[in-house]
């Protein structure tokens, strides 16, 4: 676990349950990045003096010295992966498009056993609940990945898309949530790809405070153990601070008895999905 936890500080750098007023705690530096200052002056500045033209041994001509270039390619991506789709008993019996929940599950279910995927969170609770009333996306992370990973992220949206495509989907109401690596990940795609989700739930997780500005839009509901040893609360009451600061609607719920495993109660709690069905995607009817 002392690995996990230091994967985890690495990303972040790039039963009773008491909720706590985010903005009350918010830790140092949590109102944004520092400006790039300099950056346009630099892009103004004119070539190194050195003008001299020279053959490279492939034949091309180029000037020696310091100089700016434009750079421009098509990168094509195949992308591989397997995931999880629940769908209700009602589905198709009605002329409705139905709301999806995006499942990220964390560092201990990675590879090609779907299996593990089925052990926490929605893909679990789901089947067990007659009427849940959301299609369950759940996609499983290659060994070895992170979901911050481009190619993972990438994936990911391109799972969803393939749903929303496929299936009777309300692309209005689509919601992000994920476990300790899932939950790093729920804020990291969600930075990417804010406009795509109604609301996020991110369940003892961190990540980049810095970019939560892109999220004030979207509803957030973090949740987080006090004694969580794994992934320390500070993290979540960080990105929890930047998104108030920045003017988004976010609350943190801690559960001051548990450590990192909080995603059971969290899961098993029907206001979580109650919550969901209250959000649609900002600009939506």
């Amino acid at each position: 676990m002392r690995l996990i936890l230091l994967a985890l500080l690495v990303v972040a750098a790039s039963v009773a349950l008491t909720v706590v007023a985010t903005g009350q705690e918010d830790p140092p530096d949590s109102q944004g990045a520092p400006d790039d200052a300099g950056n346009d002056a630099a892009s103004e500045m004119t070539d190194d003096a050195a003008d001299e033209s020279v053959t490279s041994d492939n034949g091309t001509t180029v000037r020696t010295g310091q100089h700016g270039h434009q750079f421009d390619a098509t990168v094509d991506c195949k992308l591989t992966g397997q995931y999880l789709l629940f769908l209700p008993e009602q589905y198709g019996r009605d002329d409705i498009d139905w709301p999806l929940i995006v499942f990220l599950h964390g560092s201990g279910e990675r590879g090609r056993n779907l299996d593990r995927v089925r052990i926490h969170g929605p893909p679990k609770v789901a089947p067990k609940q007659p009427g849940f009333p959301f299609l369950v996306l759940s996609p499983q992370c290659p060994k070895g990945k992170w979901w911050q990973d481009v190619d993972v992220t990438l994936m990911v949206m391109s799972m969803i898309d393939e749903v929303v495509k496929a299936h009777d989907v309300d692309p209005d109401r689509i919601y992000l949530t994920g476990l300790s690596m899932g939950g790093f990940g729920t804020w990291s795609i969600a930075q990417q790809y804010p406009d795509r989700f109604a609301a996020l739930a991110p369940v003892c997780g961190g990540g980049n405070p810095y970019l939560q500005n892109r999220l004030k839009d979207v509803p957030a509901w973090a949740f987080h153990g006090r004694q969580d040893k794994n992934v320390p609360l500070a993290f979540a009451q960080q990105m929890a601070g930047a998104l108030k600061s920045a003017g988004g609607d976010v609350r943190l719920s801690v559960y001051p008895d548990l450590g990192h495993d909080v995603w059971t109660p969290t899961y098993d709690n029907p206001k979580l999905y109650e919550w969901f069905l209250e959000h649609r995607r900002p600009g939506a009817r």
